[in-house]
């Protein structure tokens, strides 16, 4: 017999959590109450700093006044508009302005809802572009080792990060995946881009060969992956791949999510790196993690080929009910104009130095495997306990909140630091200390 009596005030049971260790957790749960630019404050009224923007997104800090009130504002004027065959200002204005911060010819932005959206869209529209443009047998998709590009079926078909692919069966046929791009004996303690792996690109070639050009729609790649642990490019390596997908007629797609908006001192990756792929996806800092909202931005020749045909057809025939939604785009030109205001990009390109010596100088602390940092990211590899690999990190991320008044973020045994943009220079040496006051907490 179903009991139907009110479910318990505050019972963590309904929620099955997302990427968590649901019974750990709710056994000693962090909650979470309040926020303020670079701060959460816990259930028990503990002020915590955030070293990881949340979750890679709240580039800006937490509740900034100006993108609080356009959200505000306009939930009174307008809640909501279908994007099917209509449209809203606001939508249209936050296109421009992120095509304009776009490098080279990436023109027309096609809205989504998350990071995992946006992938399976960029992969849909290079398939869809190859078959209009009178090259359908171009069908295979090219991932990289270690990638993460969400959690769609596209996204976990072409990433490689084993545990996100093994419990979900085949996954799309016709992919395959070029080499990660870490070395630890080659690249430890690398501050920016290391010097060696560029002749890992070079494995493009091999798979080429293997399956014909003619049978390859598109390569996709983090320009530095993200979630596996932070893996920077070598130098000359996204030049590499640029000029082989030039060479056969591949579509390069970059996967920006994390990547974007600041992170590594620029709008985005590939202007860092002076590479313009094809096709980028975008998320997360678009609108400083407040309302979810991700998209595509797509080269003019791409978005071109698909206008011919009858004038009342439809294109593309793909979309979500939420692509565009009036709030995210309010939210979207609010923090756009947050970002330019106060020069946040450029100011993650300053503190660079200051946050690779704060974290490099963990280097001697206990279990410290290795250290990469870039723009504002640090990755601290842990040494894995014996039979064991993960749990050093997860006490970490507990010795963390309950004992440092620190949220921070692992992947496996590595901790990850991605502070918000407005991280002062003082708050970068805190988040460092206790840093490595966790490290001596989990020894």
């Amino acid at each position: 017999m179903t009991d139907m009596s009110p479910a318990t005030p505050n019972d963590l049971a309904a929620w099955w959590m997302p990427f968590t260790a649901n019974r750990s957790f709710k056994a000693a749960p962090r909650l979470i109450t309040r926020a303020k630019d670079m701060h959460y404050v816990t259930a028990d009224g503990r002020k915590i700093i955030d070293s990881v923007a949340g979750l890679w997104c709240c580039n800006a800090g937490h509740q900034r006044d100006a993108i609080v009130a356009a959200i505000r504002e306009q939930a009174g004027e307008l809640d909501y508009a279908p994007p099917f065959q209509f449209g809203h200002p606001k939508a249209f204005r936050l296109a421009t302005k992120i095509a304009d911060l776009a490098p080279g010819d990436l023109d027309h932005v096609f809205f989504v809802n998350s990071g995992s959206e946006a992938v399976d869209t960029a992969l849909k529209i290079a398939l869809a572009y190859q078959n209009i443009s009178g090259q359908g047998g171009r069908q295979r998709l090219i991932g990289r080792e270690r990638g993460y590009h969400g959690v769609g079926f596209g996204g976990i078909s072409v990433g490689g990060i084993v545990s996100n692919r093994k419990m979900f069966g085949l996954l799309l046929n016709g992919v395959d995946h070029l080499p990660h791009t870490y070395n630890r004996e080659k690249q430890a303690f690398t501050r920016g881009e290391p010097d060696w792996g560029a002749h890992l690109a070079d494995e493009l070639e091999r798979i080429v060969a293997l399956h014909d050009p003619s049978t390859i729609a598109a390569v996709i790649v983090e320009p530095m992956a993200g979630s596996t642990g932070v893996l920077p490019p070598p130098k000359g390596y996204l030049q590499k791949l640029r000029a082989i997908c030039d060479k056969y007629g591949l579509l390069l797609i970059f996967d920006e999510v994390i990547s974007g908006f600041g992170r590594l001192g620029f709008a985005f990756a590939a202007e860092r790196y002076g590479v313009t792929p094809d096709i980028i996806c975008f998320a997360k800092g678009v609108t400083s993690g407040t309302v979810p909202m991700g998209g595509v931005i797509v080269r003019k020749h791409i978005h071109d080929a698909f206008m011919r045909g009858p004038e009342h057809m439809i294109e593309l025939f793909h979309g979500y009910t939420y692509s565009a939604h009036p709030l995210a785009c309010a939210a979207g030109l609010a923090t756009l104009d947050l970002y330019a205001r106060e020069h946040l990009f450029e100011r993650a390109r300053d503190l660079e130095p200051k946050f690779g010596d704060a974290f490099h100088a963990l280097r001697d602390s206990p279990n410290v495997l290795d250290i990469r940092t870039i723009g504002l990211v640090a990755a601290i590899d842990l040494a894995p306990i014996e039979g064991s690999p993960g749990l050093r990190g997860m006490r970490a991320v507990e010795k963390a909140f309950y004992e440092a008044d620190l949220l921070t973020r692992v992947a496996g045994d590595t901790l990850v630091v991605t502070p918000p943009l407005i991280v002062t220079e003082a708050q970068i040496d805190e988040i460092a200390a206790k840093v490595a006051r966790v490290i001596r907490l989990v020894e």
